[in-house]
């Protein structure tokens, strides 16, 4: 079925047909001023010019047109040429009814083809910390609307893996005589997995002091990086046995998050792709020896500040970032022949993924339709404005912050006095989504490329825009719903708009657009934005009808099947933020 905006804008952009205009300049959002609309119209503004006539004009001739049809309560002009539109309860209450009958609610699933979405980036043989979580928690809610609206979604947490901290690393093992101690670790020993893991986490700090201090050492961890590249079978064991014991690490924060990955791929699966890119690109003219590098100029004519070039190797022969993310492109199009690739990576990073591009549009290694987006985000910040850091001033451990917002939501849970008549299990499960969803909510609600303040007491409230405020309106439509079952209330009837619930039945109207505008921007705070609107509005409707005690049946159960409708579009929207609801508090 199609969502509500867009019959609506079929039936005005035959309106402008019929006046000698594209009909896609009918296309009809919910009104940004709700107190004189539902519905607008702006086309006839962009209309004027073709039409040789004032944008008012034009407006005119297009709400003659539809001033007759039934759909319309009202249809009018204002300002210079906005068009006015309210629908009729019955063409409201038609379009829910066949929204409640669809599993999708209402939304296509029209995408086609694949789109790769890169959202990890943790480096091997290094702890997870905070500055992983919004890549993961923006990219999963974009990877969920990416497969919900029907395309081929791969979620690839691309590993650092293939660098020189891994030289500084297996260099000090082998120099230490500790490499037979790694290699014995076994990996289907969770305590044994995490005594490495703790052990590694303790060794690079030191390792890359000393690195930085002493130019033999470091000499040192890049001739292992070489040999560890090259597959020399010592240093490749060692690696192996890492990596391998960094992915049980990095799985085990994933799933806390509820967080996916479709392809556990890292820099080092296109290491052999790299020389012959780079063969490739010398031969079309493209990279070129600079000083002892080897470089590909990706400056532009019109450019209005200096992009330097893209380095592929530097002077001792490393490859760079952007070497191994030009590789990356050639792989994921020969693999997944994608429709679009999008990189879910701190805004800092956007002069890099400009050079990589322009780099892969000048070689030709994407074809001219695909579209590679840098999908930036701002810096998680504590209450002092800067990067958020432990109370000793060191990066924080995922697990730890996790640990802490599960501390944080069993208090506020009791505080409540939610899930008091629960098991200890059902209640350890319900501060869990209570966590998750105050963390994830509280990210996803920001635009993107804003930087937000991580405030746990404030996040993890039942008060406010926030994921715990919203759970517990979805939950307690879900206690209305078993109460009415239980007391013989009725099940959900035939659904019928009227004056004291049109308010909440627009506001259901108005889901597809809230996951279209999500996924067009690669911008989740869309949907935290519906989700806070819709639960103001369901509590507005909940205070101000009788449900369960009207005594009218067929009203009643009409009200009953507005409450299921939007129970279920609570329990879809939170799936797409990727926040799991519990069946009670």
């Amino acid at each position: 079925m199609l969502p509500l905006a867009h019959r609506l804008g079929i039936i005005i952009g035959e309106a402008f047909e019929s006046c000698g205009l594209p009909a896609e300049m009918g296309r009809v959002t919910v009104s940004d001023r709700p107190d004189l609309a539902q519905f607008q119209c702006n086309g006839a503004m962009a209309a004027a010019k073709k039409a040789g006539k004032n944008p008012r004009a034009v407006a005119e001739e297009i709400v003659v047109r539809l001033q007759t049809r039934p759909e319309f309560s009202k249809i009018e002009i204002a300002g210079p040429g906005f068009i006015n539109i309210n629908i009729t309860d019955a063409y409201l209450s038609g379009y829910l009814k066949e929204a409640a009958a669809d599993d999708r609610l209402g939304i296509p699933a029209t995408g086609k083809g694949t789109i790769v979405l890169d959202y990890g980036g943790p480096n091997i043989a290094k702890p997870m910390h905070v500055g992983h979580l919004r890549t993961a928690i923006i990219g999963e809610s974009l990877r969920r609307i990416v497969a919900f609206l029907g395309y081929r979604a791969l979620g690839d947490v691309h590993m650092g893996d293939w660098g020189t901290h891994m030289g500084m690393i297996i260099s000090e093992y082998i120099d230490t005589g500790r490499a037979d101690a790694v290699m014995q670790t076994d990996i289907t020993d969770g305590a044994e997995v995490a005594a490495l893991m703790d052990d590694l986490s303790a060794l690079y700090p030191v390792v890359a002091a000393a690195c930085k201090e002493n130019e033999a050492r470091r000499a040192r961890a890049l001739e292992a990086t070489v040999q560890i590249q090259n597959r020399e079978p010592a240093h490749y064991a060692l690696w192996e046995k890492m990596r391998q014991a960094s992915i049980i690490g990095m799985r085990a924060n994933y799933a806390l998050l509820d967080v996916h990955f479709d392809l556990w791929k890292g820099e080092a699966d296109v290491h052999d792709l790299i020389a012959p890119m780079v063969e490739d690109l010398k031969k079309k003219g493209l990279a070129r020896e600079d000083d002892g590098a080897v470089i590909v100029p990706v400056a532009q004519e019109g450019d209005k500040k200096e992009m330097p070039p893209l380095i592929l190797y530097k002077r001792d022969g490393a490859v760079m970032y952007g070497t191994t993310d030009l590789a990356t492109i050639v792989e994921r199009m020969n693999l997944y022949s994608p429709e679009k690739i999008i990189y879910v990576v701190d805004q800092r990073q956007h002069l890099h993924f400009e050079q990589v591009f322009r780099a892969a549009r000048l070689a030709a290694l994407v074809p001219e339709g695909v579209e590679l987006i840098h999908a930036g985000f701002g810096t998680m910040n504590g209450a002092d404005g800067k990067p958020f850091k432990t109370r000793a001033g060191g990066v924080m451990r995922l697990e730890d912050m996790l640990n802490m917002a599960m501390e944080k939501a069993r208090a506020r849970l009791a505080e409540a006095e939610l899930a008091q008549d629960m098991s200890a299990v059902e209640r350890e499960d319900v501060a869990r989504k209570v966590a998750i969803a105050a963390i994830k909510f509280g990210d996803l609600q920001n635009q993107r490329q804003a930087d937000y303040v991580f405030d746990l007491d404030r996040l993890t409230s039942f008060e406010g825009k926030t994921g715990p405020y919203i759970l517990y309106q979805a939950v307690r439509i879900k206690s209305l719903l078993r109460k009415a079952q239980e007391q013989g209330a009725g099940q959900p009837g035939i659904l019928s708009v009227g004056d004291a619930d049109r308010t909440l039945a627009l506001a259901l109207g108005a889901f597809p657009d809230s996951v279209r505008a999500a996924f067009n921007g690669q911008a989740p705070h869309h949907l935290c934005d519906y989700a806070f609107r819709l639960a103001q509005t369901f509590s507005s409707f909940y205070a101000a009808c009788h449900i369960l005690s009207e005594k009218d049946e067929a009203l009643r159960r009409s009200r009953l099947a507005l409450c299921d409708l939007t129970y279920r579009t609570f329990d879809r929207l939170l799936s797409l933020l990727g926040i799991a609801l519990p069946e009670r508090m």
